[in-house]
């Protein structure tokens, strides 16, 4: 890749290219969980954030009334910053108002008063004209997703993939920052080939079919299907077949993964996940539990990722999972504890002993993060010699750089972007399992029918492959569904 393009993939900001990009899908923004009292006491005196989103500062605060607002940071008469705003009370008339002249707004960013000017009619003239660009909100699976597309712009509605599909029983969302780009955030999800170097452990637990409430640790969970009727645990597997056979299709909704390990003549080890464009991938967890995780670009150089766990057996033990993931990216900013100040927690002794790559045993989105973060804030693509095992990586930068070419054109990027799309996506489906090695496709497919049928909540699903490359659009976009 030369330095042209990886600037173009990597700069987010408003008037970029794949800032324009990034602004025809919904964004997360917070979890609903960052305004509860208990979670940040703070938010039960004054439940008013300041965030950074796609290289914008924003404001966002819950109203009185109990509706949330999104509003750009600088007050619109002086630009003085809004997150240090006066959150008034339902008796006060609700509104965040700016400390510096006083001057109110609405959660829709209507200013509603300005207190300096002359009376009514005259000051009431000027809040009429006052409007603060505010972004819509949409409350899906525990975590506020926003539209940045042009002001007065449609959105497009919201796809039935599976985490938003599940009932709130079933589903957590959880965040933390990573510094570093968003695309070295994404591409890590979606590399087949790492998890047989990167996660190795080099003794395994007893398997644990039921591992949905393990923080950071899916590869301590079993596989689905026995050799010799022991269930293997996928330390075992990625340590012992380092080789994958890696195969992509291009899919309504992105990308469909699928990496296979021959372990015996008679079995292999088969693992479906999916790259949902532009950046959130669908990995299996265990084999009743996926992850869902989305890559928001705070701007350039951060990256907060978002994980929806949806859980396709019983309901999810939500305090559990929270806790045990607030002890590496604790509340409120949800700040990784491991880092480049610490060396991300690495110890040569268990580099030696336990781990290929030593920096914790418990928590294997450490790992993860040392590899995007030690590239640098924006990685030097120029430097890299790509092999036959990164297919998957060129494949989604090609699909990126099109895109790019399309919303430069005037058109529609492909995926959750076209509204005449959106409603119909469904799933994506996932499996991590061993597999009869003649018959691995059609046992993912069942296995994830099973997985499906057998929910207490279920959308049909049809994961039918598109021909080619994924096409573009110039529909027209609808109303966004709430």
């Amino acid at each position: 890749m030369n330095a042209e393009q990886n600037h173009l993939l990597t700069r987010i900001g408003p008037g970029t290219p794949c800032g324009q990009l990034m602004r025809h899908y919904w964004q997360p923004v917070a979890l609903l969980d960052e305004f509860d009292a208990v979670l940040d006491p703070a938010m039960g005196l004054r439940p008013v954030k300041a965030l950074r989103v796609l290289g914008l500062d924003l404001v966002l605060f819950k109203d009185a009334s109990g509706d949330f607002g999104l509003l750009d940071r600088d007050c619109p008469h002086r630009g003085a910053d809004l997150s240090f705003g006066r959150r008034e009370s339902a008796a006060q008339g609700g509104g965040l108002r700016c400390p510096f002249h006083g001057w109110k707004f609405a959660p829709n960013g209507q200013c509603l008063e300005t207190p300096a000017e002359a009376p009514q009619p005259a000051g009431q003239r000027l809040c009429e004209r006052i409007h603060q660009r505010n972004y819509p909100l949409v409350e899906k699976a525990g975590i506020l997703f926003a539209w940045f597309g042009p002001e007065k712009s449609v959105p497009p509605p919201f796809p039935e993939f599976d985490c938003f599909a599940a009932p709130a029983s079933h589903s957590f969302a959880f965040k933390g920052l990573w510094n570093c780009n968003w695309l070295q955030a994404f591409e890590v999800g979606i590399d087949p080939a790492h998890p047989s170097f990167l996660h190795v452990f080099f003794n395994d637990e007893a398997a644990d079919d039921t591992g949905d409430n393990k923080a950071g640790r899916q590869f301590r969970s079993s596989s689905a299907g026995q050799i010799d009727g022991e269930h293997w645990p996928m330390t075992r597997i990625m340590r012992e077949f380092n080789q994958p056979d890696i195969r992509f299709e291009p899919m309504p909704h992105g990308l469909q993964l699928t990496a296979l390990r021959k372990m015996t003549d008679a079995q292999t080890h088969v693992r479906v996940t999916q790259a949902v464009f532009p950046h959130t991938f669908v990995i299996p967890l265990s084999e009743t539990m996926t992850i869902t995780q989305i890559h928001l670009p705070v701007d350039d150089t951060h990256t907060y990722w978002y994980a929806i766990f949806t859980s396709f057996a019983g309901p999810v033990d939500k305090t559990a999972m929270r806790g045990q993931r607030l002890k590496a990216n604790p509340a409120p900013l949800f700040l990784p504890v491991s880092g480049r100040q610490n060396d991300w927690g690495f110890s040569a002794q268990e580099q030696q002993a336990s781990t290929f790559l030593g920096m914790g045993e418990d928590d294997i989105n450490v790992h993860d993060q040392w590899a995007c973060e030690s590239m640098g804030a924006i990685a030097d693509r120029t430097r890299e010699h790509l092999a036959t095992s990164d297919k998957v990586i060129i494949a989604n930068r090609r699909m990126l750089l099109r895109a790019i070419e399309t919303v430069q054109a005037g058109g529609t990027p492909p995926g959750q972007a076209d509204a005449a799309l959106a409603t119909a996506l469904r799933g994506p489906d996932t499996v991590d399992g061993i597999a009869p090695a003649g018959a691995w496709d059609a046992f993912w497919r069942n296995t994830a029918a099973a997985k499906r049928a057998g929910a207490p909540w279920q959308i049909p699903v049809r994961a039918e492959p598109v021909d080619a490359a994924i096409t573009t659009s110039t529909s027209p976009v609808r109303a966004a569904s709430k």
